[in-house]
């Protein structure tokens, strides 16, 4: 039976990414070796290394005066990189989810963070919106898109403070304007490729600011000066993002896929404002994510979640069980997932209706 992967993160990759990938695990390039065996220092890995940093490029369609680098550590990491190497005295951050407020305890050991709106009394039911963002911070940090509770920031913030954003969830399926930000960052494992490796586009005039010593492996600086080979990089995850890069680009890149995930999207949508057992969480649909839609049965429907759950088994949907703080449902339609996976949960949810 086909499984229909709507899992969060590790999600699902392209079919294109997944035989590529296997493929150079067994025999790299007629080298002989194992992607998982060359040497990080080879000009075989320089190569994988600096095609993938250029079809970032390309796609994104990321300006001069950025570095494009891939880490270890996910995007859990950089929640204390980023105030260590770019917080003086203050920084900003919205709380629109439980990342941003990860990211905020970890910038709270740094120095002083202002939230500037937070919709956490209302379990993050809605973006916050109409705040101020103080002109004396020396950066504004936002998470675009919240996978657990299904909201997404769609369009790029005019800031004035360098602006920097978690796009883990969101990155490469939509058009984003680079140059809005000083730092665009996140885990691959939702859209770009499997767990272990983070990427980070920063502005290189944002770097050595700070008065503090940053150590070596948290300074983005040395990062950019060794081209993300400072230590052994993770070379089978950077080697199966080019592949998932290689992928998007054939298929027309950010505009074909962002048209694609908003038919994804809008059929997943229409379908639980029609259908009578389903409803959103959500207070305001604009700020629907186009990449994790969360939805809940009704209140005089709540007891047949494990039944639905159940039937979607026998379909082959994978992974749509609600995060634990919200219940319900999340599917999680990230750019690999067909349009026909988003079509068999659908008619499953119809196919329930039916039934009760």
């Amino acid at each position: 039976m086909k499984k229909h992967i709507f899992n969060p993160g590790p999600a699902v990759l392209p079919e294109f990414t997944i035989k590529n990938t296997a493929s150079a695990v067994m025999n790299f390039n007629d080298t002989g070796m194992s992607i998982m065996e060359i040497s990080h220092r080879s000009k075989d890995f320089e190569s994988v290394l600096n095609e993938a940093v250029a079809l970032f490029r390309d796609i994104l369609d990321i300006p001069a005066g950025y570095s494009v680098l891939f880490l270890h550590g996910g995007a859990s990491l950089q929640f204390v990189m980023i105030p260590y190497n770019f917080l003086n005295k203050k920084a900003a951050y919205l709380d629109s989810g439980s990342w941003a407020s990860k990211a905020i305890k970890e910038a709270k050991l740094f120095g002083d963070v202002q939230i500037v709106a937070s919709s956490k009394e209302q379990n993050y039911t809605f973006l916050p919106s109409g705040y101020t963002i103080p002109e004396d911070a020396d950066y504004f940090h936002i998470t675009t898109n919240n996978t657990i509770f299904g909201t997404e920031i769609k369009k790029d913030i005019d800031s004035p403070v360098p602006l920097v954003a978690d796009a883990s969830s969101d990155i490469l399926s939509r058009p984003m304007d680079v140059s809005k930000y000083g730092l665009i960052y996140g885990g691959a494992q939702k859209n770009l490729g499997p767990s272990g490796v983070a990427f980070a586009i920063v502005k290189e005039s944002m770097l050595e600011k700070v008065s503090r010593p940053v150590p070596s492996l948290l300074n983005y600086k040395i990062h950019v000066d060794n081209n993300s080979l400072f230590n052994t990089p993770p070379c089978l995850a950077i080697y199966t993002c080019l592949q998932t890069l290689k992928w998007l680009k054939d298929l027309g890149g950010l505009q074909k896929i962002h048209k694609i995930n908003l038919e994804k999207s809008g059929i997943l949508y229409d379908e639980i404002e029609r259908n009578k057992l389903f409803m959103s969480p959500l207070t305001n649909s604009d700020d629907r994510s186009i990449m994790n839609v969360v939805f809940v049965l009704k209140p005089e429907y709540a007891g047949l979640q494990e039944q639905f759950l159940e039937l979607a088994k026998t379909k082959g949907i994978i992974g749509i069980k609600g995060h634990r703080s919200v219940g319900g449902f999340r599917a999680s339609i990230y750019n690999a997932l067909s349009l026909d996976s988003v079509k068999v949960l659908v008619d499953a949810m119809k196919e329930f209706e039916t039934k009760v």
